[in-house]
């Protein structure tokens, strides 16, 4: 990256403002860059740089100083919260926001994990890649049952984006024309085992509308020339990801989208810039720049432009937002509606079933595969759903060999012990579920009326629990989960729903939703404010609906939609 991309001050005035650089402000910066508008990236955190600060790649845990453990002290003080995420160890850490400096507190009785990545390619750096479109039956399920307001698209209006970010990105998968999962634009599927093709014909035979398909992960089985040529290469099956991949071999913004913007000239980036809020002109009723506290010595400054994309992440947009308070909008920039910060949604994972599969001694694999397999949701439609809950679920989850990690807690001692673990063990399959969560008004984020975090802004309080639709469906999902294995011949099958908190699946969605009618949403169609004409918000804070496929695919093909539509408004003077 040229020393040019990165600036402080300056007095331009930028055809865009991005906010945030993660998988939605990654895709906006590329797409405004390519159509020649100068645009300004703002990033909250520090740069990193592609290859140069993956600074835990390839090292190997015996290599490391507590074989990928952080100190107990480090985490009680700094990490309590973000350890919890299963990308968190000793050689990703520093890719995590430290818990002491970004305090936020839950409304009584209730908990939320927010787990966050303040630093240049946001969480793009360490997501777990799976890459799925959203159906017409998740469009239409809030109108269908009532809860939530109707989305304002259909699958129609958005597939041909998913192409567009679907090629760029490299997705591996499978053809498999399911009406509840749309096929996208694929690189070869990642492999199955074989135990994993026997359980998946066993499945598929005794219970006729669960198909059991490989993960639709962004990573490049087998590069295009248009992959090569950003400088990015084969997976090489390590699923050391989270670490960070100078193969370029799984999307994100340090491999793909920020280097092509970066080549039109049309890009800079301000980074350890904190937005502490918009800034709205009362005379034009438009933004026209956003206020500045940096990171490190907590000066203040400002940028301006022409139009601003609100890119920071669920929560961290709607907190912006809720902070942009003006004579106009009293309660946070474009909230004419009073529903800005309501309808917070998470995806339930609180359902597993696992169980040994028999046979297979001779059986194994090589390299760590970089995905599992997918069950989509068979409850997608009203008539198929149970009949004590709304909506449904999918599992994830896949085969493995039992190693010595898995099996360092089992019984012996001295040689024998020794012994065992220097042998594979017995091949397993686990599913864990994924439930789709009900949007409701009381699940919502606020600015606390008196605590303030270290720039002097308000902290976020969030109100958000499981409701008893929640609890009910993962209940069933580990039910159902365990009479499949079961029915698949496997042995020593067990399961269980547990209570873990919304927030952990680092899936939040909702809060400044889209919808048709500009007195019960944020935004229209085009992810556009209702109330301010210049202003987008394209991340997951747009849900209307949290639907069971995991999201990240969603947020790339409505910001670059979103990107034409401001685009071809700016050139026509509209905004």
């Amino acid at each position: 990256m040229n020393d040019d991309l990165y600036i402080k001050e300056t007095k331009q005035v930028f055809d865009a403002i991005v906010v945030g650089s993660g998988i939605s402000g990654g895709w906006a910066a590329k797409e405004f860059c390519e159509r020649g508008l100068k645009t300004l990236m703002i990033e909250r955190g520090p740069v990193v740089e592609h290859r140069k600060d993956y600074i835990g790649e390839g090292i190997p845990p015996w290599q490391q100083p507590q074989r990928t453990k952080v100190n107990n002290l480090l985490v009680e003080q700094q990490y309590k919260i973000q350890q919890q995420c299963y990308a968190f160890n000793d050689a990703t850490k520093h890719f995590f926001g430290n818990d002491r400096d970004l305090p936020y507190t839950t409304a009584k009785g209730t908990t939320f994990s927010w787990i966050r990545g303040n630093q240049l390619g946001g969480k793009s750096l360490t997501w777990h890649r799976q890459s799925y479109r959203l159906s017409d039956h998740d469009f239409a399920a809030n109108s269908l049952d009532g809860h939530g307001n109707d989305w304002p698209i259909r699958y129609k209006d958005l597939a041909s984006w998913y192409s567009h970010v679907e090629i760029h990105a490299g997705i591996s998968g499978s053809h498999e024309n399911l009406e509840q999962l749309p096929d996208s634009e694929y690189l070869p599927p990642l492999e199955m085992t074989l135990p994993e093709i026997a359980v998946k014909a066993s499945i598929e035979k005794n219970f006729p509308g669960r198909t059991m398909i490989m993960g639709r992960t962004a990573h490049l089985t087998q590069p295009t020339e248009l992959h090569l040529s950003q400088g990015r290469i084969q997976c090489q099956a390590r699923n050391e990801c989270h670490k960070g991949c100078s193969f370029g071999a799984y999307f994100s913004t340090q491999s793909s989208t920020l280097p092509a913007a970066a080549k039109t000239g049309n890009l800079h980036v301000a980074a350890n810039s904190v937005v502490q809020s918009l800034i709205y002109d009362e005379k034009t009723k438009k933004v026209k720049g956003v206020r500045i506290i940096d990171n490190n010595d907590l000066s203040e400054r400002e940028y301006f432009g022409k139009v601003v994309f609100l890119c920071a992440s669920t929560i961290g947009s709607t907190q912006i937002m809720l902070n942009s308070k003006s004579k106009s909008f009293p309660n946070g920039i474009a909230n004419s509606s009073g529903t800005l910060g309501h309808y917070l949604m998470d995806h339930n994972y609180n359902a597993t079933a696992q169980g040994d599969i028999p046979g297979f001694e001779n059986e194994n694999y090589r390299g760590r595969r970089p995905g599992g397999i997918l069950i989509p949701n068979f409850q997608y439609k009203p008539s198929l759903g149970s009949k004590h809950y709304l909506r449904g679920f999918a599992f994830s989850g896949g085969a493995y060999r039992e190693d010595w990690k898995s099996m360092q807690h089992a019984d012996g001692i001295g040689i024998n012990l020794k012994q065992k673990l220097g042998q594979a063990g017995k091949w397993r399959f686990n599913l864990s579920a994924q439930g789709e969560m009900l949007p409701r008004f009381e699940n919502h984020i606020a600015l606390h009326p008196t605590l303030k975090d270290k720039w002097g802004m308000p902290q976020l309080e969030i109100n958000c629990r499981w409701s008893e639709n929640e609890m009910l469906m993962m209940e069933d999902a580990a039910k159902v989960g365990a009479e499949m294995l079961v029915k698949a011949g496997l042995e020593n099958v067990t399961s269980g729903a547990t209570h873990r908190s919304p927030g952990i699946a680092i899936h939040e969605v909702g809060s400044a939703r889209m919808g048709h009618d500009a007195k019960t949403s944020v935004l229209n169609k085009y992810n556009q404010s209702h109330d301010v004409n210049n202003l987008f918000v394209t991340d997951g804070a747009s849900f209307c609906s949290s639907a069971v496929q995991n999201p990240s695919l969603t947020f790339m093909a409505l910001t670059v939609r979103a990107v034409d539509y401001a685009a071809e408004q700016l050139k026509q003077g509209r905004i």
